[in-house]
């Protein structure tokens, strides 16, 4: 069984977005709310927000288990110092076995390979199970930010950070 990884396109637009509402409805109920959860992936999952983020240079990478498509990164590089992971979810039934971490790797090897020292996230205050994911990869909380998105909604996350060399 193994982990691999390919730079998406436009043409997987539409992959990208079963992916998230698949893994969005299952793994967020209880952190925030069902019309919060459909709002957001209205908004961050959009054809159009995905297309303009491709077309501005966000990598966004569908994960492969065995060949078969498990989740999806995104990241978004500030420069030559510092990258944003904006995105990193994986299939919920494959949670468990390791593949979340070799993702996070992932997104270190594309940070370190494009000369970046910093690599930062944001996550929800109450999604413990991804807090502590990140803490076993080396992120260390450095900010709490709550930010208006619409809709009458919040996001309440901390910003996470860790070193890439």
């Amino acid at each position: 069984m193994s982990l691999t990884f390919r730079t998406a396109s436009p043409t997987d637009i539409p992959l990208l977005r079963e992916l998230a509402g698949r893994i969005w409805r299952i793994c967020y109920p209880g952190v925030i709310t069902p019309d919060q959860i459909e709002y957001m992936l209205g908004w961050m999952y959009s054809e159009e927000t995905i297309a303009s983020e491709l077309s501005k240079g966000v990598l966004w990478e569908i994960a492969l288990f065995d060949d078969a498509p498990a989740g999806y990164l995104a990241l978004t590089f500030h420069g030559v110092r510092s990258a944003e992971l904006n995105k990193l979810y994986l299939l919920p039934d494959l949670h468990g076995q390791g593949l979340g971490q070799a993702m996070i790797a992932r997104a270190v090897t594309q940070v370190a390979a494009r000369g970046g020292a910093e690599l930062r996230l944001r996550v929800n205050k109450g999604n413990a199970r991804a807090l502590r994911s990140y803490a076993r990869a080396g992120f260390q909380v450095v900010e709490s930010l709550t930010v208006e998105i619409g809709g009458g909604f919040v996001m309440d996350d901390f910003v996470l950070s860790r070193a890439v060399r």
